[in-house]
């Protein structure tokens, strides 16, 4: 029994690093962040506006209040100058630190000169956290929340605080810093890793609808292959073995060498028929109009008429309808045994072709008392490899039984299955 051979492609997952584009227009790197990065942006920018708003507000005095909110406003450029981009980045390095030491730099003068500003911690500690490892964000966030508590040391009986009265809330404010941090940097890593998985699966839907094009080309390569052996090639053989024998009778057998020249011609007029078919997906011809039990009689008749052999056709049960794609298996099959007969069936007299009509489906079986081989795979070409591949998209077999000096049996079976269009693929 001939077999045929898969082969299955494989394709290594290529990664990307920092900075590089993927096919699918997605950006890994520093941009990456800009599309959630937005309403931070506007986060700060309120933060700035009410503590900026509550040290006009604060009723001390002006210049120290001038000072505190121009400490506050030289956050924004150093904001939108270095760290914006550090956090979209999300990698650290020395420029980081710099950043965050030029911040808390900053927040303090800002506290320094008006108590009130330390209402910009809600958006200093979490541009501590996203510029920074956690172990220094901490650090960082600890410092800024103890400053407060220093200017009240240095001047609480000026602003009538005591530090004992301002620690207990930086104690709280440094534990609540460390909480958001955790959940920051959690929420964060969450969100990359969720869009590195999308990322991923676009590209793997990517890579499948490629390989499966690619497999559906193969496929019909594969399947027009099949066609061309089974109807042109067949045909000019069938030809050219006609056209050899009229030569060799032109001088002794007249007649018969225009007997071979006519049948010569029609099965030319069929092969161009069938062309033409074959280009416009058609049904072929030795199908039109007729029944599969006919197009078989007449491919053991055209056997007849160009080798002399004694080719005996039989049907067993009653034809039933089926689809035209396994008409159309059943029939290559026929024509691909047929002309293995003719080329290969040295020695031989008779044939046999015998169809089956029964509940389990359809058996075809051709058989000749020809000299045989040893099926071992060399001498079983594309065309037996074909009738294989054909059978098996309709969940058919075709097997191939031969010894030398007992001749050779090809045998098709298509099961009820595919004869009520179930199993049939296209």
């Amino acid at each position: 029994m001939d077999t045929v051979d898969t082969r299955g492609s494989t394709e290594a997952v290529r990664t990307h690093s920092p900075g590089e584009e993927s096919a699918t227009g997605a950006y890994y790197g520093p941009e990456s962040g800009t599309r959630w990065f937005g309403l931070w942006d506007g986060f700060f920018a309120v933060s700035y506006l009410v503590t900026a708003t509550l040290l006009l507000l604060s009723g001390g005095s002006q210049p120290l209040a001038a000072v505190a909110i121009g400490s506050l406003t030289l956050t924004v450029p150093w904001y939108a100058a270095l760290g914006r981009a550090l956090m979209i980045e999300d990698t650290y390095g020395p420029r980081n630190l710099v950043y965050a030491i030029g911040l808390v730099a900053l927040f303090s003068v800002t506290t320094a000169f008006n108590l009130v500003g330390a209402f910009a911690l809600f958006a200093v500690i979490p541009m501590l956290i996203m510029s920074l490892p956690m172990s220094w964000a901490v650090a960082m966030a600890t410092i800024a929340n103890l400053c407060p508590v220093l200017v009240v040391a240095v001047s609480g009986e000026a602003l009538g605080l005591s530090v004992w009265g301002v620690l207990p809330v930086s104690l709280l404010s440094i534990a609540l810093s460390v909480l958001l941090g955790l959940w920051i940097k959690r929420v964060v890593r969450q969100s990359k890793e969720r869009g590195l998985l999308i990322e991923e699966l676009r590209r793997s839907r990517e890579r499948v609808a490629r390989l499966s094009h690619e497999a559906g080309i193969s496929a019909e390569r594969e399947r027009l292959a099949r066609e061309i052996h089974d109807t042109l090639a067949q045909g000019l053989t069938s030809i050219i073995s006609l056209v050899q024998a009229a030569e060799s009778e032109v001088h002794g057998a007249p007649d018969q060498a225009v007997n071979h020249l006519s049948l010569a011609g029609r099965v030319a007029k069929e092969s161009l028929a069938e062309a033409r078919d074959f280009v416009a997906a058609l049904t072929p011809p030795a199908l039109r109009g007729g029944s599969l039990v006919q197009a078989v009689r007449r491919q053991a008749d055209g056997l007849i008429a160009e080798t002399g052999l004694e080719v005996r056709c039989s049907v067993r049960g009653e034809e039933q309808p089926m689809p035209m794609a396994v008409s159309v298996v059943l029939l290559r099959s026929v024509q691909e045994a047929i002309a293995n007969v003719r080329k290969h069936a040295k020695q031989a007299r008779t044939v046999d072709v015998i169809l089956v009509f029964d509940a389990s489906g359809v058996r075809l079986l051709i058989r000749d008392d020809g000299e045989g081989f040893t099926p071992d795979g060399t001498q079983e070409g594309y065309g037996l490899r074909g009738m294989q591949a054909r059978m098996e998209e309709i969940d058919g077999m075709a097997s191939i039984t031969s010894s030398p000096g007992r001749g050779t049996t090809v045998e098709v079976n298509v099961p009820a299955t595919a004869l009520a269009g179930e199993a049939v693929n296209g």
